[in-house]
């Protein structure tokens, strides 16, 4: 795994031989406010994790060529051509290139593929160009952070994230938090291959048929993500931490039922995280597992105190029968950083 600070922007100058870029995954933890009942719509918090990327190369041709590594990156040409192509329209640069898809994150999973393929699309471009460009801009230019700002600041910053929610202009959320995870703790990724999370008009529809989340629901979510999510997470205090973002998935995964089948959309991933979160509790039933469903899933996710922890839950999870055909289990780590830029030898560029 590369490591590298947060994307930086450089004066026009020559381009470079090439560029590739490594742009991180993210959990969708949940929305503060998504029907503005509070008075701002949206609002959300996330963490970026290790584990998963979406990596492109980009290089001079004679003539645009795209290429795609992986029958996972095939499907996403597309999507990156037309990202492509809106960067000439607005930057007014059309020099050839070649843009190859190395690697992609699972679509429509939950873990933010759409915003990182399209920013690691645009930074790729601006890097080759030496365009003066920051992210929440290209961000604004591909038509990405409409209502989460979480995969943007993630992919500049890494960590755990909290945004307030996109302007009236339009513009991506701002960053209003950004704290690192303790080191020892783990997240447990648990993926179920067979279905996919609701996008693109389906997710629209779905978001303009279900009622409004009620105010008093509203508040408590920004309460515990502000007196719990977040002291947890800057003093070490696992307890508090995962009970805010459990109860947060809790009330978010009730609201948004009617539109994904369930608190989970994989019932497979809910019934093995639901038994994770039982096996996990301490004395007087305390918390010892922050469990949920990254945006629509189907991935879900449990956030653990260590790596010992973290592995034991999975082997006894899998000893008991419980982790079903079709899901397959990860534990990885936060990522305190971003979107990592290399030369053609691989260096991280300065």
């Amino acid at each position: 795994m590369y490591s590298c600070d947060a994307a930086i922007v450089r004066p026009p100058a020559v381009p470079r031989e090439a560029v590739t870029l490594r742009a991180p995954g993210r959990l969708h933890l949940g929305f503060l406010d998504p029907t503005a009942t509070l008075g701002r719509a949206f609002g959300s918090f996330g963490l970026v994790i290790d584990g998963f990327e979406t990596a492109v190369e980009l290089s001079a041709a004679p003539a645009d060529v795209l290429e795609a590594a992986t029958p996972a990156a095939q499907g996403e040409l597309a999507r990156a051509a037309r990202h492509l192509e809106v960067l000439r329209e607005r930057s007014g640069l059309r020099t050839p290139l070649r843009l190859r898809l190395l690697d992609v994150l699972p679509a429509h999973a939950g873990l933010g593929s759409g915003t990182q393929l399209a920013l690691a699309v645009g930074r790729a471009f601006a890097q080759w160009h030496r365009l003066d460009v920051d992210t929440p801009t290209l961000a604004h230019w591909l038509g990405r952070g409409l209502r989460s700002g979480v995969g943007i600041a993630g992919f500049d910053q890494g960590g755990l994230l909290v945004d307030g929610g996109p302007g009236a202009d339009g513009r991506p959320a701002p960053l209003l938090a950004r704290l690192t995870l303790p080191a020892a703790w783990r997240v447990l990724v648990v993926q179920d291959h067979s279905l996919h999370g609701l996008s693109g008009q389906r997710e629209k529809q779905a978001l303009a048929v279900l009622p409004p989340l009620p105010r008093p629901l509203a508040a408590d979510i920004c309460h515990q993500v502000l007196m719990r999510v977040l002291p947890g997470a800057a003093g070490g205090e696992f307890a508090p931490f995962a009970a805010g973002v459990s109860h947060v998935q809790q009330v978010l995964g009730d609201h948004f039922a009617p539109a994904q089948g369930g608190r989970y959309t994989s019932p497979a991933v809910g019934r093995l995280l639901d038994g994770i979160a039982e096996a996990a509790r301490g004395p007087g039933g305390a918390p010892g597992a922050a469990v949920g469903q990254s945006s629509w899933g189907p991935t879900g996710f449990a956030i653990l105190p260590s790596e010992a922890q973290a592995a034991a839950l999975v082997a006894e999870a899998q000893a008991a029968g419980r982790v079903a055909p079709g899901l397959s289990l990860r534990i990885v780590t936060a990522r305190d950083h971003g979107a990592c830029l290399l030369d053609a030898r691989g260096h991280r560029m300065p």
